[in-house]
């Protein structure tokens, strides 16, 4: 015989099932609800509570291997348990642990460049932001020769090759961020692709042998002011254990200004030299000026962990293949300078409370499916993503699965809180046929969809949902939509540009009462509309032909066709 709270579900209207939906605990799993009623259950007071609780100061920024990072491991855990999901880390467990390195880098007050009997200095964090490119105690460098690379890209199937024969070993080279875009026939013209981020720039700098590598950041290249720089390179910086690969002494960030003064000092016009790598042909420019520097550091391992829970699909064949929500339950942690506001907490809220804040509310809705839809639902908040997506990297490295019967996943990372928008950004629009899953769920709530506002920026790369493109998962990545109902053209391009100039990744990214959370709820329910269907799709989820990440998926299925 039915419950009386599967009755009231099945019975209640729509109407009333929303009103319930605010008082109905997220501890009554499997209650019967229609699945074209799930969405109901995503509301206002339980995203409020999630990320107001997730962001609280108690949680000291959710550092990795902090106390704040084991109580936000332990609250998404029990939860997911009071929804009835299965832990989903193996061996009965929900906590899938990695180890971190970290490394909290002491630079020198000024960073002296040097050519012929010239000095130009640089103080360190108003100009120049240096980092221990390994995890050791102390590194020094010793009269290292500058190079300009251009863009620092070897691109071969675009023809292109920024240090051509040029022999980079022990140097410390200087570069451009981003890639090139002048010419829309390469690098995607405006998009910015793998090539144009930082952590690309470091690694090949590495592969060629070099001592250091120094990004010039101007806010239209990196897609966030200097502030940001300050900020997210101060404090810890973790890497995965046991990586054995090669390294930088150096990996550093300056200024326009003052790495242009730098570049002047040695006889060269810094536009000039980056109009020249626009180009082909351009080749490396040595500088003829020196850098030496001591760094010291203080190095720590510490753990953290992803929390993953299933929901079981229900279809005999289709139930071990599996869709992936995804958000990262980390942030920055707690910083060693106070802001003018005396405030040193980095509370993420926005970044990423309000991520994890709609994983549970998706978690949540769907335990209460009956029955469950017909793929596998797995519920992963993975930690480190600060500190350059390590722990969706560990997933996709020790996947609890098979990337081959991995349908799709769907990252939230920031969800929109200046309200309710006409327009769907997808970033990531044109590479998978998910595409048109999420554009008839928009169509559904009198939407439409709009590709990346901001290709430059190279979002597609910046979250977690690229660690599993890169083993062949085709994702979802919304980003807020600009068009808000109600307001005038260019009210919410205003609104976001003043989030990421004043309150990305600073301690002012804080829980507020006046947050609009309607866009935040109907953009919650429209990824939980879009994840039904990819789990009662009968074909898996594709990359459009041609695609970056095509091969890796069509090797995933082979390698699922060589076990059987």
């Amino acid at each position: 015989m039915a419950s009386k709270s599967q009755m009231l579900f099945r019975l209640a209207k729509p109407a009333v099932m929303l009103a319930l939906s605010f008082f109905i605990p997220d501890i009554a799993p499997n209650v019967g609800l229609r699945a074209d009623d799930g969405a109901l259950l995503i509301n206002e007071a339980k995203l409020r509570g999630h990320v107001r609780f997730l962001a609280d100061d108690l949680l000291e920024g959710r550092g990795p291997g902090s106390r704040g990072d084991e109580i936000t491991q332990r609250y998404i855990a029990t939860q997911f348990q009071t929804m009835g999901l299965k832990p989903a880390a193996g061996n009965g467990k929900w906590l899938q642990p990695f180890p971190l390195v970290g490394v909290r880098t002491i630079a020198p007050p000024n960073v002296a460049f040097k050519w012929k009997d010239k000095t130009t200095s640089l103080k360190s964090v108003e100009d120049f932001m240096s980092t221990i490119g390994k995890p050791v105690p102390s590194t020094r460098l010793e009269n290292a020769e500058l190079v300009f690379v251009g863009y620092g890209i070897e691109a071969p199937e675009y023809d292109w090759d920024d240090y051509k024969d040029v022999d980079v070993e022990g140097k410390v080279l200087l570069m451009m961020n981003n890639d090139p875009a002048s010419n829309p026939d390469l690098f995607e013209g405006r998009r910015r692709l793998y090539y144009g981020r930082w952590d690309y720039k470091y690694e090949i700098a590495a592969r060629k042998g070099a001592a250091g590598a120094i990004i010039i950041h101007t806010t239209p290249s990196a897609g966030y002011p200097w502030q940001v720089i300050q900020t997210s390179w101060s404090g810890e910086e973790f890497e995965l254990v046991g990586k054995d690969r090669p390294r930088l002494e150096l990996k550093a960030w300056g200024t326009e200004e003052g790495l242009s003064r730098v570049v002047e000092m040695s006889g060269f016009d810094l536009d000039k030299l980056r109009e020249q790598a626009e180009s082909r042909d351009f080749r490396p420019v040595p500088l003829e000026t020196t850098l030496s520097i001591q760094l010291e550091g203080v190095v720590r391992e510490q753990k953290t962990a992803n929390v993953l829970g299933m929901l079981p699909g229900s279809d005999p064949e289709l139930s071990d293949e599996v869709l992936i929500y995804m958000a990262h339950h980390d942030h920055l942690g707690m910083g060693a300078e106070r802001d003018m506001r005396g405030d040193n907490i980095y509370n993420g809220a926005v970044d990423n409370a309000t991520g994890v804040a709609a994983l549970l509310s998706m978690a949540n809705a769907f335990s209460c499916m009956e029955p469950p839809p017909k793929r596998s639902i797995l519920f992963a908040a993975v930690g480190a993503e600060e500190q350059g997506l390590l722990g969706s990297k560990f997933f996709a490295e020790n996947p609890p699965l098979p990337p081959g019967k991995m349908a799709a996943v769907i990252n939230m990372d920031g969800t929109n809180i200046i309200g309710r928008t006409h327009d769907v950004n997808v970033i990531g629009y044109g590479k998978s046929n998910l595409d048109s899953i999420v554009k008839a769920a928009a169509k559904d709530q009198k939407r439409i969809v709009t590709p990346d506002h901001f290709p430059d920026r190279g979002y597609y790369y910046r979250s977690d949902q690229f660690s599993l493109a890169k083993i062949g998962v085709p994702g979802v990545y919304l980003h807020s939509g600009l068009q808000v109902v109600g307001k005038p053209p260019g009210w919410g391009k205003e609104r976001l540009d003043q989030w990421v100039e004043k309150i990305y990744h600073q301690p002012s990214d804080e829980y507020s009462d006046d947050w609009d959370m309607s866009g935040a709820i109907e953009d919650t329910r429209l990824l939980y509309e879009v994840g039904r269907r990819i789990a009662e799709l009968q074909d898996m989820p594709a990359w459009n032909e041609g695609d970056e990440f095509e091969s890796a998926r069509k090797q995933a299925i082979k390698n699922l066709d060589n076990t059987n």
